[in-house]
């Protein structure tokens, strides 16, 4: 599965003048005409998944499992979440049960009056699916984002839900418009086995999963059969607990004039049919996630980071 490229268009002047202010004060004097012109061609054209309806989903997201819960001030986690939209990170990955609702309401605030370039991804957990619980998780998560549909919706996790009941309810969202594809997450191989088996369960756009440089035991099963069926995984936590300050990443960075954390979501979305959502606060660290977009990681590179950081069982 090949990562693909939007339609490329110039950019506005407004959007240009987000990208210098967004650039700024990240780069060197030296590269920041480099850099405008490169971020320039990543805003109107960044890496792309396919799911398996062939739409197109951004390769590289932005998380929010800790937004909105004072870990910094709401006015930055908002500015940094914009940043990361001009940047080209155009997918948002948020679910209701992230600090009770509070992040919902942070990432409306922050799509207000944009909605239309961003890729919204929420989640509904399995206590609330009885009945017609999706419906009113999906209208409540949709209330607090303050938009009328989602591009897509998840189921959180198993836990003793009907699936074939949530299968159900997730299609008719779907016909109805307020979704525009549905997924899973935390799943392992045995439950997208039961899930295909389900009528209209080969429906599912993806299945959003732990996986990282360090966290790699997806590639043993989960990520192959996915990719069977011509279905990307999402990763969650892709730059692991402590990724961020390993020494061959910031080895490898430092050729490329980048950080660690650059290296590492490069490598998570190498192939093509993962995507990756790090989560930041920090506009500063969003600078750095972004530079992921443009950065080709060369086969000695991988090989470096295979030897450094193994799949068990692989």
């Amino acid at each position: 599965m090949k990562i693909e490229h939007r339609n490329q268009r110039s950019l506005s002047r407004r959007e240009f003048g987000g990208l210098c202010a967004a650039l700024g004060a990240s780069l060197p004097a030296g590269a920041m005409m480099a850099a405008l012109s490169s971020a320039s061609a990543l805003a109107a054209a960044g890496p792309t998944v396919k799911l398996p309806d062939g739409t197109l989903a951004p390769a590289l997201g932005q998380g929010s499992w800790h937004l909105g819960q004072g870990r910094h001030p709401d006015a930055a986690e908002e500015e940094a979440l914009r940043t990361g939209l001009t940047l080209g990170m155009t997918l948002i990955d948020t679910a209701e049960v992230y600090g009770g609702g509070r992040s919902e309401q942070l990432v409306g605030r922050v799509i207000a009056g944009q909605r239309e370039r961003v890729f919204l991804v929420s989640k509904v957990p399995p206590q609330h699916t009885a009945g017609n619980g999706v419906a009113r998780a999906c209208q409540a998560s949709l209330a607090r984002l303050g938009t009328d549909h989602l591009d897509l919706y998840l189921l959180h996790w198993r836990g003793g839900e009907n699936l074939a009941g949530v299968v159900a309810a997730f299609e008719e969202l779907r016909t109805a418009g307020k979704i525009r594809a549905w997924g899973v997450s935390n799943f392992n191989v045995r439950d997208m086995e039961e899930l295909f088996r389900i009528p209209h369960g080969d429906r599912c756009a993806t299945n959003q999963v732990l996986y990282n440089l360090g966290s790699r035991g997806i590639e043993r099963d989960l990520l192959p059969w996915c990719a069977r069926r011509g279905m990307p995984v999402m990763g969650y936590t892709p730059l692991g607990n402590n990724l961020v300050r390993d020494p061959v990443l910031a080895r490898i960075g430092a050729a490329h004039g980048c950080t660690a954390a650059a290296v590492a979501l490069a490598w998570a979305i190498r192939g093509g049919n993962v995507i990756a959502i790090p989560e930041s606060g920090s506009m500063e660290h969003v600078r750095e996630n972004a530079v992921a977009l443009s950065l080709a990681l060369t086969p000695q590179e991988l090989q470096t980071l295979d030897a450094a950081h193994p799949c068990a069982g692989c």
